[in-house]
């Protein structure tokens, strides 16, 4: 059984046999090797391992940031290995991301920002993506700070505008890469009760590599990125 196979029906992200490297011929590094892992809706996966494991290079990949050199990537069934660039561009409109350092264009508002997700999305008109813009931010407690720029804010704050800004189109699947790193425990602790409440309350899948041990027991599972390779193990909530 691989990594996070289970009786959950079709997972929204498959990867099977996943790997990938830098450089060429002596000077090759490979970074991931055989890598093997399913991602369902409805739970909150995290993935740990020391710097320099992969974990954000995994990431990348999983979210059609970078090219697939061997094995296989499913995001909802379709196929990232030699899709092409406009398929490429339109899943990863689709997919909610999270970033360590939030990302925030500093020259626009936080409402703005939001609406930044929805750029190319033509099902939107600029009436309904605002009020999904304006949902966003009061699903995450700044409703309030819809016309402030990001320097306004607290650093927790911004994180926060971030998760708004992942959620707003949503998406079946959200990629959270160290997003509590820079935030005490109360800020970190709210931005992982909001991916967790999307992945509970609104189906979808997340995938969230952390070193936060302050969070972990927010996890439905937990993974560890060991020597390329996903591993699991008993999730410390069982007792086992």
């Amino acid at each position: 059984m691989t990594a996070g196979e289970s009786a959950l029906g079709h997972p929204r992200l498959a990867v099977r046999n996943l790997c990938h490297g830098y450089g060429a011929g002596a000077f090759r590094a490979e970074i991931l090797c055989g890598l093997e892992a399913d991602f369902h809706a409805g739970e909150l996966a995290m993935v740990l391992g020391p710097s320099g494991s992969g974990k954000t290079t995994f990431l990348n990949l999983a979210g059609a940031m970078r090219a697939i050199q061997t094995g296989s990537v499913r995001l909802d069934g379709v196929e990232l290995k030699g899709a092409s660039r406009e398929e490429l561009a339109r899943i990863r409109r689709s997919v909610g991301y999270v970033f360590q350092a939030n990302n925030l264009l500093a020259s626009l508002s936080c409402l703005e920002n939001v609406l930044v997700a929805m750029v190319g999305d033509t099902r939107q008109t600029p009436t309904s993506a605002r009020g999904k813009a304006l949902a966003a931010l009061r699903q995450v407690g700044l409703p309030q700070a819809a016309a402030a720029r990001p320097a306004a804010l607290s650093q927790g704050e911004r994180q926060r505008v971030a998760v708004a800004r992942a959620i707003v189109h949503g998406p079946g699947i959200i990629l959270a890469d160290e997003p509590t790193a820079s935030l005490d425990r109360v800020n970190g602790r709210a931005v992982v009760d909001l991916l967790q409440e999307h992945a509970h309350q609104r189906g979808a899948a997340v995938l969230m590599v952390t070193h936060d041990q302050r969070v972990l027991d927010a996890a439905d599972r937990i993974l560890h990125l060991e020597e390329g390779r996903l591993v699991f193990r008993v999730h410390p909530r069982s007792g086992s």
